[in-house]
């Protein structure tokens, strides 16, 4: 029986069904991950908002990045807790399309913020002189906006043309909501076929990021290789970026090879793949950027250091 779309007022969510016997568990180390995500990122991005030595554009860039992923995980882990602790996993079908549009957003910022802060260092290495009249603080506010609005329209105009078609089954085989799943529950594959047109053209633009990074990297390494001092900056600005590159790519490349081909692995494997880019991200950029970047390092040293000796003298 088909079901119109108006009529549909629920998902059931059947990822987390064989979990039964281990749900206290993972609840546990679900919410301790949850929270672990929360302090580090939010960590980095008060100790540069405080320090004013910071507010420059690479330092910014990262501030939003790990704002972003904070945006992204928010939409999933304080769900996927509530399930954990429900005998029932459902979800509205307003709430499923919300979740789905933030997963996706935040995917598409991901990739966005990369390409700005290849940019950034291109320009900081290659055209050091030029580079505070090109990145400037409003030329930069503005890449940030422009580097999460993009996405989140992209993402928007998928929601919203998902939201037109009517749909044969409540029933999404996944942890949390994804509009590549929704599709598939459509009663009639033929009126995807404007969904699919605009997801080719979200895939050109993201594409052309893929592609501007790639080129803004050869472009530095070229730069780089004669130049001691610029193999120093590199090391140093550089590194952190392209560890944060090379984690999204795997990630989410898993995450799209798992949904497209993945139907026959076991749903332990194909949960923990479709989880991946909300749990290492996360995780590791900020990780990375604290302990890669001197000046972010060094202010949360002297945090640690100075919170240290306040105990040490409580305590004499």
């Amino acid at each position: 029986m088909m079901h119109n779309v108006s009529h549909l007022r629920l998902f059931f969510l059947s990822g987390l069904n064989d979990t039964v016997n281990y749900r206290v568990a993972l609840f546990s180390l679900t919410l301790l991950c949850y929270c672990f995500i929360v302090l580090v990122n939010v960590a980095l991005i008060v100790t540069i908002i405080l320090d004013k030595n910071m507010h420059e554009p690479m330092y910014i860039l990262v501030c939003t990045f790990c704002m972003n992923g904070l945006y992204g995980t928010t939409g999933f882990y304080p769900k996927m807790l509530w399930d954990l602790l429900s005998p029932v996993h459902v979800i509205s079908y307003s709430g499923c399309l919300i979740q789905a549009l933030v997963m996706y957003s935040f995917a598409g910022s991901d990739l966005s913020f990369l390409a700005v802060m290849a940019y950034d260092r291109y320009v900081a290495i290659c055209r050091p002189l030029d580079y505070h009249s090109i990145m400037s603080k409003q030329r930069v506010l503005l890449l940030v906006c422009f580097s999460w609005l993009i996405p989140f329209c992209i993402s928007a105009i998928h929601i919203i043309l998902t939201s037109r078609l009517k749909l044969c089954s409540p029933y999404i085989d996944r942890l949390y909501c994804v509009n590549f799943i929704i599709l598939k529950l459509a009663c009639f594959p033929a009126e995807t076929i404007v969904n699919n047109i605009v997801s080719y053209l979200a895939i050109v633009i993201y594409l052309f990021n893929v592609f501007f990074i790639v080129w803004s990297y050869m472009y530095l390494l070229k730069t780089c290789v004669n130049s001691l001092e610029n193999r120093a900056k590199f090391m140093q600005t550089c590194v952190p970026h392209l560890t944060s590159l090379l984690i999204f790519a795997v990630t989410i490349l898993f995450d799209i090879f798992n949904m497209r081909f993945g139907s026959n692995r076991p749903p332990t494997i194909q949960n923990f793949i479709a989880i991946e880019f909300l749990v290492i991200p996360p995780i590791m950029n900020p990780l990375v950027y604290g302990f890669k970047l001197t000046k972010i390092r060094s202010r949360i040293m002297a945090v640690l250091l100075l919170r240290s000796h306040f105990f040490d003298d409580k305590e004499t």
